[in-house]
């Protein structure tokens, strides 16, 4: 690589021949010693603020030197998650990224009156993780193990940016199923189908035995697909993708409205890609 050192590059010679590597041609000024002592004076005398220095970097600057829309949170105000700041409009965004989950509220169900309650893990990780360890869980989930297995997949959502909301199902106030409520056009699905946006994704598990095989799951689908179409205007499909194998699976969400749009290979499955449409939803 050629040095970028100033004393190796010479300018062509006005006559045309070989530049000159020597310093003949170097104008050398010699300022008078008056002159130089002046600026020794006015240097010793300048104070460190009346230095060039550079501008911070936005993403270093404390909370003394943030504009007042970026100071940090008053000590007494109730901890907000750092979602990420909507670039259109300027406002900070809602909750999640799925127009709120948590305030979505009950809904009538023919089992019964249910609702997604999103996660907390110092609540809910002992009760989801033994879900995870039941055999006709873990056989499609594989999330059995101890306590870290389940919270290492809990963390990456409850710590994001709001695509994926893990909820707790409450039946008639009691906690039976384990819901993953997503941003699915976000999601890694989107580079196995032709996703559209907002396509919001469902992730499903029946908790207890008692509830399995008895059309519980499919009025539940059905239900939450109704909330996420009621509670998300931009949402124009529901979409999931349970394992080709899980045919109990398969067979919920085609009762509960959803139709079978395409087999898809996925890094970790073959899965059947359930879509629930807008436009068809009073008619399935």
């Amino acid at each position: 690589m050629p040095s970028t050192d100033a004393s190796t590059n010479s300018q062509p010679s006005p006559t045309g021949t070989e530049p000159s590597t020597t310093s003949d041609d170097t104008l050398d000024l010699r300022l008078p010693p008056e002159f130089l002592a002046l600026f020794a004076e006015e240097g010793a005398d300048a104070s460190p603020a009346d230095e060039v220095t550079a501008a911070p970097d936005a993403r270093t600057l404390d909370e003394h030197d943030r504009p007042a829309d970026l100071a940090a949170p008053d000590a007494h105000a109730p901890a907000v998650r750092p979602w990420p700041t909507d670039l259109v409009h300027g406002y900070p965004p809602l909750e999640d990224l799925l127009d709120g989950v948590s305030g979505w509220g009950p809904t009538a169900t023919p089992v019964g009156a249910f609702q997604l309650v999103p996660v907390v893990l110092e609540r809910d990780l002992a009760l989801i993780s033994g879900w995870m360890n039941d055999p006709a869980v873990a056989a499609f989930w594989e999330l059995d193990g101890d306590l870290s297995v389940t919270a290492d997949h809990l963390r990456p959502q409850l710590d994001g940016d709001g695509r994926s909301v893990p909820c707790v199902g409450l039946l008639d106030g009691t906690p039976m199923s384990y819901w993953e409520i997503y941003r699915a056009d976000l999601d890694p699905l989107a580079r196995h189908y032709p996703a559209r946006p907002h396509d919001t994704g469902i992730h499903l598990l029946i908790g207890g035995v008692a509830d399995r095989g008895r059309g519980v799951g499919t009025s539940l689908l059905r239900a939450v697909a109704d909330l996420v179409l009621d509670r998300r205007p931009s949402c124009t499909r529901v979409v999931a993708e349970p394992d080709l194998r899980n045919t109990p699976s398969v067979s919920a969400f085609l009762s509960a409205g959803f139709r079978l749009s395409a087999e898809v290979e996925l890094p970790d499955k073959r899965a059947a890609l359930m879509v629930r449409d807008r436009a068809l939803r009073d008619r399935l």
